[in-house]
Order: structure tokens, then sequence, then C-alpha cells
């Protein structure tokens, strides 16, 4: 057995163990059945079939899918009969009745369903062609963007930054003021560098007054910003191109995700009324309540 193998049958006995397996409860439904799918296992009069073996396969984690495929389908087979048998045990005590059960046995039937919900509604509107298509809309298709590459020494008084800007008129060295003086803990370490930027990367006062700057310019007079008293000096620019389709592409989808399930959340919060109370019970007055925000256009 080589070590790769070894780690990933390590790594898919600690998923069976605590018994990660969906499919050992019912699972999802399995794929059409004919002579090609055989029964694997009888568990009283019910049956297990290849297909739905290999469809539990499918919602392992990957690095339990990395076994082979004649020992990852046998070590599944025995937790999913294991589960079953349990679960007859369980049901011949009753313990199928006890509320407890019931509400974990109803949070995981409506997992199941809004998850299929989501897969039904979702899925369509983020295919790898409505992507691509995205991308090249907002992204791949735009301009290069300007980046000012700066520095600058944060303070809390206007009188400090004229002071900095009069020691820099004189020959101070930035860095040295920036250890000196800054408040910007994260940029004092790189003598007040903050590495090249976008003019939506910075609050808008900042930006109007970093890119009216010729290279190697400081700032006449300081930068008021809500964090306090910038002393700002350009240092070059240089124009960013838009990122490759494969680099954007999974943020993209995710986001893409992320819109779609707010519709559908929207309109399945249209219709149902729904009321909220405080958590001792008493109602929530009208200004406190929280209103989902609308779906992005």
């Amino acid at each position: 057995m080589t070590r790769h193998t070894a780690n990933a049958s390590r790594t898919a006995a600690r998923f069976f163990a605590v018994g990660l397996l969906a499919a050992g409860l019912g699972g999802f439904p399995a794929h059409a059945q004919d002579k090609s799918d055989p029964v694997v296992a009888k568990i009283g009069p019910d049956s297990i079939r290849l297909s739905e073996l290999t469809a539990a396969a499918e919602t392992l984690p990957p690095q339990a899918r990395q076994m082979p495929r004649e020992q990852l389908l046998p070590r599944l087979l025995e937790q999913i009969v294991d589960t079953r048998v349990l679960a007859i045990e369980a049901r011949k005590t009753n313990l199928d009745k006890d509320p407890v059960v019931q509400r974990v046995l109803r949070d995981v039937q409506e997992r199941a369903l809004v998850s299929a919900l989501l897969e039904k509604e979702v899925a369509p509107h983020v295919t790898d062609e409505a992507v691509k298509a995205r991308f090249d809309k907002e992204i791949g298709n735009q301009p290069p963007v300007q980046e000012l590459h700066a520095r600058h020494i944060l303070v809390e008084d206007e009188a400090t930054a004229k002071k900095i800007i009069a020691e820099l008129k004189k020959g101070a060295d930035f860095a040295a003021l920036s250890k000196q003086y800054s408040k910007d803990a994260a940029a004092v370490e790189q003598g007040g560098d903050l590495g090249y930027f976008k003019p939506t990367d910075m609050v808008a006062e900042f930006s109007t007054a970093a890119f009216a700057l010729k290279d190697k310019e400081v700032t006449q007079t300081p930068v008021k910003t809500q964090f306090g008293w910038h002393v700002v000096q350009a240092l070059d620019r240089r124009a960013s191109a838009p990122p490759p389709f494969e680099q954007a592409k999974d943020q993209l989808r995710q986001q893409m995700i992320n819109e779609e399930v707010r519709k559908v959340l929207t309109r399945a919060r249209a219709g149902v009324p729904v009321e909220k109370f405080n958590l001792d019970g008493t109602p929530i007055r009208a200004t406190d309540q929280i209103v989902p925000p609308a779906p992005p256009k």
C-alpha cells in the first residue's frame, strides 16, 4: 500500500467512525435500477443496490473518496448496514417516538428539503456558462484600473501632521518619521508603505488626495479622514488588468450562488407569515423587527 493510499484509508476511517453517511439513514434517492444495478445487501425486507452505495460514496468528503473503490465501497456498505440495523433496533424500543429524537429527525428532514430546494432553484442559474458570461460582462471586458503605490503617516491631530510635513521638506526620512509618529501599526513595519491600491480600496478623502499627487510627491497639507490625519506620499503607479477567469471564477460563482439563494429566501419569506418574539415571549416592537434585505437586481 502506498503512503498516499494509507493516508486516504486513515482519513476515510475517521469519517466512517463518526457516522457522517446520510445514506445510512435512508439517504437520497438511488439512481434508476436495472440489471446492471445489483443488490449488494439485504436488511430484513429492504435491499441496498450498488447505485445507492455509489451515490452514498459521492457524498463523502474528497479525502475519503481518495480510497480505492474496491476498499471504499465495502467499508461504506458495512457502515450503512450497521446504521440501518441499529435504527431498526431503536424503533423496536420506540425511540423514534421520543420528542428529542423527533425534533432531530425534523431538523434533518428540513435541512434535506432546503438543500434539495436550493439545488433545484439555484443550480440552473449558476452554470459554468452563466459564470463565464458574468465574468465577461463584469470583469473580463473591463479596462485596466490604475493602481497607486503610496505610503502614509497617520496621526491624531492636524498640528502633528503639519510638523511631519515640515520635517519632510527639510529632508527627513519618511520611513523613520512613520516609525516615530504613525499610529497605523500595520503599515509602520513597512515604513508606512500601503502597497498598491485602487481608488475604491481607500476612503474617498484619502484616495482623492493620494491619486492627485505626482510620483514621489508628498501632500502639502494634512489629509483628514475618519481615522485621523494623514501625511501621504505617492510612489508610483501601474495599470491593473482584470484577473483571468480561472482565478476569479470560484469567487464569482459563490457570489452568484449567494445572490440566487437570497432571491429564493426573499420569495419564500414573502409567501409565509412570520412573527418573532423576544426571548421572554413578549412581542417585538415594530421598530426592532429585522427586515431581510431586498434581493440583488
